[in-house]
């Protein structure tokens, strides 16, 4: 196979990828945002959380919420827990790196928050253990895995939305998981601002 025929062979799998899910996820998504939009007019919050990519993700989330999408709107809550490079140290090292996200969600989470956990294998422990202490405080979850859902499949509560990428690729469960971002963030602002 020549490198050309390579490249698109990445761009014909992401495609198909995102044609899954787009079937699978699209009224999933609509949920999640209408919980999201639940929860910010109640004066609530969206912690979200992940390792690696996903902690890129959580971060990337974090900041089209805190910032903008991509229309002017006030700065609607939402926390990355994989950016206090202090906290994320100190609980690893004083503790165990699975409580990284646990801790800081026992200690910013409340009742009516929103807990946004991004696993792409579904198996990440410190996003499990999150998952445990959002539940514990009140919050439901938001969980964003892919393959079979991994452990967090079945953590969940019927209150909670798990948008499972129904792929086995890691990259591309990476890549619909920013798309599912980006259509949470768009459907947030066109339910608070409006539009086309």
């Amino acid at each position: 196979m020549d490198l050309i025929a390579r490249v698109q062979g990445h761009f014909l799998e992401s495609i198909s990828a995102k044609e899954q899910a787009m079937e699978l996820l699209s009224p999933l998504v609509a949920a999640a945002a209408e919980r999201m939009v639940a929860c910010l007019m109640n004066e609530g919050k969206v912690l979200a959380c992940g390792n690696g990519g996903s902690a890129a993700d959580a971060q990337h989330f974090a900041a089209e919420m805190v910032g903008r999408f991509e229309k002017e709107r006030p700065g609607l809550a939402a926390i990355s827990l994989a950016t206090d490079t202090s906290a994320l140290t100190a609980i690893g090292n004083d503790y165990d790196f699975d409580m990284v996200f646990s801790k800081q969600v026992r200690a910013l989470g409340h009742a009516g928050d929103l807990l946004l956990a991004l696993s792409t294998s579904g198996n990440s422990a410190n996003v499990i253990e999150a998952i445990y202490a959002a539940h514990e405080r009140g919050m439901q979850v938001i969980a964003l895995t892919g393959k079979d859902g991994g452990k967090i499949a079945d953590l969940l509560s019927p209150e909670d939305i798990h948008l499972n990428v129904p792929v086995s690729r890691t990259a591309r469960i990476q890549e619909v998981h920013i798309l599912l971002i980006h259509a949470l963030c768009d459907a947030l602002d066109y339910m608070l601002l409006g539009g086309e």
